[in-house]
Order: structure tokens, then C-alpha cells, then sequence
């Protein structure tokens, strides 16, 4: 039975995360990585943003296993007993750690019908099928309106391929922009070719001829090469629930990362974890809290114990717009938009009981910990002491 210091469940970015923020603090202790993907880590925006702008794909590895550890590829954690500090693979095969980290991310979500040739777009093999078929076909019907859909759909568009989109709102971004915005995102998708089958969804897929027919709950029949899903995902939690971890929308984690069993820690898509700024309990599936948090773990396991109070921010890129926001984007709450030029450059704020609670930075660069530092001011704000706060600056 082979013994290791740090045992990381999980090969993406906040595995690999955490293995950097462990040898920042321990340069020698043992780790094991045990990943059911059969790649080492990588980073998963470009699979839907630079690898389709041209990107080399060298750049999207890792380079984690140089790091001095033993990485275990295509390999199920079964079971885990905190008593025994011991993890059992589906290989039958069992080991001993010291400290032990879930990193396990999340599962794409399932069309709600029974099918078997929708692509759900999560991994770089995933990628691969989409660039072979890419190579050769023309038609791609992308399901979902969030961000791989709104992603996808652009990078597909900007490779020459006729693409639609079914989602179930009446409008894109209507979850996270003002409804002018998701207005002006949803016409300017069609303005670049997106054939939009708004507030559908999708009920069945069939093959016909070597097609893919998807049939819309209103009855439009759509042929594709191939369909491509990206309906959300769900927190792996199945394996810390059989462990007697907290579970609640993700992995239960305190302010030091850990879990109800203190030798477990839990990081990335699949944590629930408490954030001052907001005053509230969030998980997020984004590249920066991967990064922040999982790197926060390894070091917390190695012994620094500091708490992890950092707000995350995300960004997306649909043709030529892009943006990146930090904190609550709920169109629900008052927002205020400050435009340079009207949906080209400029920030939103959204507010709540006078406080800053979310900031759009749309098409605007730099900005990022000035937003996070405004969410952090107890105000009041009013839309009128808001205008100019955050310069608009186009320096990407």
C-alpha cells in the first residue's frame, strides 16, 4: 500500500493549481494526482477560445507532471475512508495520504431526453472530435445559450461553419446582462449568421443519411453535422456524499478550504464556499477561482492555513466583444450602465440596498481589482456617484 503526503483527486486546473501552491510551501513532499481524463491537466478555455483563434495547442498544457509527482491518468477514486486516510481506485488498488484534496469538478448536464450523438463540450478530446468533424462538415447546431453555447457558437461562425443555436430564453445573456445588452448580443448574433431558435429547446435527435436531425419542443426540424451540448454543469459531489462530507450545492468547505474531515480539503467547480465581499456562500465554475483557489488549497494543505477571502472574476469572449465582471451579474437588481460608447465600451454596475454587488467590465481591460475594491465599499451608491468611477480604458 503506497503512502503519499498530499493526495489530489482531479487532473484540471485546480489540481494542478494546487500542486504549484503545495511546492511553493513543501518542495518535497510526495503527491499523487489520480484524473479520469486521459491527459494531463490543461487549461480548458481555449477550447473554446484560442484553439479556434489559431492558438497553439503546446499552450494549453500544464506541464503539472514536472513538478515531481506520480500522475495516475484514466483512474476512478471508488471510495474514500477518512478513519484510514485511504483512497481505493477502481483498480482495486489502495492508497494512504497524508492530506487529501477534491478537486473534482463537474459533469455536464444531460439533455432531458435519451440520446447518444450530442457532443457535451467539456474536454480537450471533446475539442478534438469538434476540429475533426470541423475539418470535413459545415452544418453545427449548438444547444445551450450560456457561455460554452454563446462561445461555441462564436468560434464556430468565425471558422466559416453555419451554426444555430437552441436555447430556452428569449434573449442571450438575459441571466447576466440588462436586457438591452442581451437585446443587442442576441441581434448581433444574428447579424453575424447565428440562425437563433429562441426560448426552444431541444426534444429529440435522430440520424437520417449520415445527418443529425434536432427536433425543437415547437416543432423546427434543424440538420447537423454535429450537435454540440452545453447545457450547464452539475458539482461532482457523489464521492464526498459517500464519504460523510457536507454537501450543499458542491462540497461543503470552511475558510481554510476544508471540509468536515479537516485532513480533506475541496477546491474549484465542485466547493461551496463562503466569500466576505458577497457576505454569502458561492461555488464558481471559472478559470480564476481554479486558479486562486486551488493553488490557496495546496498551500493551506502544506500548512499555511490562511483563509481564502478573494472574490473571483470571470470573462467570456463572442466575436469580436469580450468582457470580464467580478461579483453578482443579476439583472434582477438595479443596474446602472456606464457607456463610453452604447454596448461597445463601458461598465455596468449592479447594486443592491445601495452597495455595489456586481460589475460588467464590457469590452474594457484592467479594471478588474478596482471593481473588486468598489464591491468591497459599504456606499451608499447611486447611479448618479457612480458615473466615471471605473475609467474606460482599452488596453488589453
Amino acid at each position: 500500500m503506497k503512502e503519499y503526503k498530499y493526495i489530489i483527486i482531479g487532473g484540471g486546473m485546480t489540481a494542478d493549481a494546487a500542486v504549484k501552491g503545495i511546492r511553493e510551501v513543501d518542495p518535497t513532499g510526495t503527491i499523487c494526482m489520480i484524473s479520469t481524463e486521459p491527459d494531463p491537466p490543461y487549461s480548458r478555455p481555449p477550447l473554446t477560445k484560442g484553439l479556434w483563434k489559431n492558438t497553439p495547442e503546446q499552450k494549453i498544457w500544464k506541464h503539472t507532471e514536472d513538478l515531481i509527482i506520480e500522475l495516475k491518468l484514466t483512474c476512478l477514486v471508488t471510495s474514500v475512508d477518512p478513519a484510514k486516510k485511504m483512497v481505493t481506485l477502481n483498480s482495486g488498488e489502495e492508497l494512504v495520504y497524508g492530506k487529501l484534496l477534491m478537486a473534482t469538478g463537474g459533469t455536464p448536464r444531460s439533455l432531458p431526453f435519451e440520446e447518444t450523438s450530442a457532443i457535451y463540450y467539456r474536454t480537450y478530446r471533446d475539442y478534438l472530435k469538434i476540429r475533426e468533424i470541423a475539418s470535413a462538415k459545415e452544418n453545427f447546431t449548438v444547444i445551450g445559450g450560456g457561455f460554452i453555447g454563446t462561445e461555441m457558437a462564436a468560434a464556430l461562425t468565425m471558422n466559416s461553419k453555419k451554426t444555430s443555436m437552441i436555447f430556452p430564453g428569449k434573449l442571450l445573456g438575459e441571466r447576466v446582462f440588462p436586457s438591452d445588452l442581451a437585446e443587442f448580443v442576441t441581434e448581433y448574433y444574428r447579424g453575424k449568421g447565428v440562425r437563433l431558435f429562441t426560448d426552444d429547446s431541444a426534444a429529440g435527435i435522430t440520424q437520417n443519411e449520415g445527418s443529425l436531425i434536432v427536433t425543437t419542443e415547437k416543432g423546427s426540424r434543424i440538420t447537423a453535422d454535429a450537435v454540440i451540448a452545453g447545457v450547464g454543469i452539475k458539482p461532482n459531489t457523489e464521492l464526498a456524499e459517500s464519504t460523510g462530507i457536507e454537501t450543499e450545492n458542491g462540497i461543503i468547505v470552511d475558510e481554510f478550504l476544508r471540509t468536515n474531515h479537516p485532513d480533506i480539503y475541496s477546491a474549484g467547480d465542485c466547493a461551496n464556499f463562503y466569500n466576505p465581499l458577497l457576505g454569502k456562500r458561492i461555488r464558481v465554475e471559472h478559470e480564476d477561482n481554479a486558479n486562486k483557489m486551488g493553488k490557496h488549497a495546496g498551500r493551506n494543505m502544506a500548512g499555511e492555513n490562511k483563509p481564502y477571502d478573494y472574490l473571483p472574476f470571470f470573462y467570456s469572449d463572442m466575436f469580436e466583444l469580450g468582457y470580464e465582471a467580478v461579483g453578482e451579474l443579476d439583472p434582477r437588481l438595479e443596474t446602472f450602465s456606464d457607456w463610453k460608447e452604447k454596448f461597445k465600451e463601458g461598465v455596468i454596475y449592479y447594486l443592491k440596498d445601495g452597495r455595489v454587488r456586481g460589475v460588467l467590465l464590457w469590452n474594457v481591460w484592467g479594471q478588474v481589482e478596482a471593481a473588486r475594491e468598489l464591491i468591497s465599499e459599504p456606499g451608499p451608491f447611486t447611479p448618479e456617484n457612480l458615473k466615471g468611477k471605473l475609467p474606460v480604458n482599452r488596453s488589453s
